[in-house]
């Protein structure tokens, strides 16, 4: 049988990806649901061809148009943010691909995990935000959390078999971007085209500014903490500019186990989906006979102090990761549109941070507060 896959986040870059793979695999997936924010030619193209049951258009000025586009199609149209919730609680797929970018994806992966569907996560901000409500939710509905961060994935894969083996740390791997080694006079003046420029990654926007400023490394550290039930002090980073080993775990025994492969999120999309089977590929191979070394360093947490600011969170928890992560998201929102400097984003993250009253157990309702109150914040620092 199909597994009837929902894609929230599908005109995106892990959308995208995800639906190549399932256009590989015809017999063993379907693209059930397909939702997007504002890219509505997108969508309409995906819908053309994959034929779900349903698209949701987030931005509602669009509805009309993509609904006029898919007439005569047997394709349901919903539109708004409370659209993606009420779809993502039907009961019509099998598995939910959580690819919406930042605290939007949330509410909607909540909502499946309510109504015990299993979730391949690589939407890492819900986590961040809420993750202890998430997990102790998953853990009521018996839901899997699959991880689809290329990162979390191989920490997933390396464990297991190894069922209730001690985890001594796991070390999450970082390709330190495209500024790796740069210091501070150099990046003042760094902007938005120099930075979307990945050297090992396609991703989207967003997410490309996160790596290089080390803030995605950051918001994995939290993930990482509720995914696999860490304690702050298990959770390392370490930079590897190549980009093969993908995460390592160590055990109690000293023992360390790596995940390794060239760097292609359709790999870990496509162990998300499949789990718990692997399926052929055709995706490139690593090859060890051509020559090449693989280097580690520590990060440089004095240049990239977002990274520091990261692990405050980690360390302190409650509600400052869900600060961290609204902070940022203005900030990066402002850098892509040229209102605010590449280092500047650090110095507004940091003093909302302070700013935001900081409570120690927040409720579900608390964190949607603190997230609404950071972001006001940060934007009043920038003048958005």
């Amino acid at each position: 049988m199909q597994k009837r896959i929902a894609i929230f986040g599908s005109t995106g870059s892990i959308g995208t990806q995800a639906l190549e793979v399932i256009a590989a695999n015809p017999s063993m997936f379907q693209a059930e649901i397909l939702t997007a924010q504002h890219n509505d030619e997108l969508l309409v193209e995906q819908a053309r061809r994959f034929n779900p049951n349903i698209v949701v258009i987030g931005d509602e000025t669009r509805y009309e148009k993509v609904k006029a586009a898919l007439a005569g199609t047997d394709v349901k149209v919903f539109a708004g943010e409370n659209a993606l919730e009420e779809v993502a609680a039907m009961d019509c797929y099998d598995l939910m691909l959580a690819a919406i970018v930042g605290f939007a994806g949330l509410k909607p992966t909540l909502q499946a995990v309510e109504q015990g569907k299993a979730v391949a996560l690589a939407n890492k901000e819900t986590l961040v935000v809420a993750g202890d409500i998430v997990m102790k939710k998953a853990i009521e509905k018996r839901v899997p959390i699959i991880p689809v961060d290329s990162e979390h994935s191989a920490i997933f894969q390396c464990l297991v078999g190894e069922n209730l083996n001690p985890i001594d740390k796991v070390i999450l791997t970082a390709s330190g971007g495209p500024f790796l080694g740069k210091k501070p006079n150099f990046l003042v003046n760094v902007k938005r085209d120099h930075a979307l420029q990945h050297p090992n990654w396609n991703m989207g926007a967003k997410i490309t500014i996160d790596s290089a400023t080390l803030m995605n490394k950051g918001l994995e550290m939290i993930e990482a903490k509720w995914l696999f039930n860490l304690r702050p002090e298990q959770v390392q980073v370490l930079v590897h500019p190549q980009s093969i080993i993908h995460s390592i775990v160590q055990f109690e025994d000293g023992s360390l186990k790596a995940q390794m492969g060239l760097p292609d999120m359709k790999l870990p999309i496509q162990y998300a989906i499949s789990f718990p089977q692997r399926i052929p590929s055709k995706f490139p191979r690593y090859d060890f006979r051509r020559p090449n070394t693989l280097t580690f360093e520590e990060p440089d947490v004095k240049t990239f102090r977002n990274l520091t600011l990261a692990t405050e969170a980690l360390f302190k928890g409650g509600n400052l990761p869900c600060v961290l992560n609204a902070a940022n998201e203005i900030a990066v929102f402002a850098f892509l549109r040229n209102r605010v400097g590449f280092l500047d984003m650090t110095d507004v993250i940091e003093r909302t941070m302070q700013k935001v009253a900081f409570i120690a157990q927040p409720t579900l309702e608390e964190y949607f507060e603190s997230d609404a109150e950071a972001r006001e914040f940060a934007a009043t620092l920038i003048h958005l």
